[in-house]
């Protein structure tokens, strides 16, 4: 399927170091589009796909559901194979450069940079999963040969009242026993991305897609 996105690009001739960004449950295409200039400085073009359903005006999720069910494993792997195949043709096509593309995902879309990237180590510069949390179900899909060699960048609030951080905790370990090698740091900040959490992300960005200005630090 075609989703509908939003994208921001730095200018540059070249094709561009890429961030897919996928929102949270109840947000849209462009809800973290106003990253982009303050990501690696500038230096990153932004896709942000907007999930398939509407839940109210300007709030779209990525799962169908019936009813208060939750979302099934079949229709987790649809979502997933077409956000795959979205972004293969997209990135390239908006300036993107698809050697240098990293996944990252915020709350619900986070569950789906999970099940990308870790399917795929070798596909992507790296994963950043952001107040969000490791399903279970994904644990099958991920290629344990090469899982650890993925830059994997997660953070999460200490006072995040939607996704609490005994689940954060529980999921990290779950990561480290597919062996995975997660980046895991915490904030004193509820479901959202701090200062503090932005910087952090913006210079693990630059190391792993290898920009100017890379530190040795995050």
């Amino acid at each position: 399927m075609t989703f509908a996105y939003a994208t921001w690009h730095p200018g540059t001739p070249e094709p561009a170091p890429t961030v897919v960004a996928l929102h949270g449950h109840g947000a849209h295409g462009q809800d973290l589009l106003g990253l982009a200039p303050h990501l690696a400085e500038g230096q990153v073009m932004m896709l942000c796909p907007q999930a398939e359903f509407p839940v109210g005006p300007g709030s779209y999720t990525w799962f169908h559901r019936d009813g208060d069910a939750q979302r099934t494993v079949e229709e987790f792997e649809r979502v997933a194979s077409s956000l795959r195949a979205f972004i293969e043709e997209m990135v390239p096509r908006c300036g993107g450069d698809a050697a240098r593309t990293v996944v990252l995902g915020f709350s619900q879309g986070g569950t789906l940079a999970y099940r990308l990237g870790l399917a795929e180590p070798r596909r992507w510069a790296g994963i950043a999963a952001l107040s969000t949390y490791f399903p279970e179900d994904v644990a099958g899909r991920v290629d344990r040969e090469t899982v650890a060699e993925v830059p994997l960048l997660v953070q999460h609030g200490t006072h995040d009242q939607m996704i609490a951080i005994d689940r954060a905790h529980a999921s990290r370990d779950l990561l480290q026993t597919i062996g995975a090698l997660p980046q895991y740091l915490e904030y004193p900040m509820q479901h959202e991305i701090s200062r503090q959490s932005l910087t952090d992300l913006s210079e693990w960005l630059k190391r792993v897609l290898q920009l100017p200005g890379a530190g040795t630090a995050v």
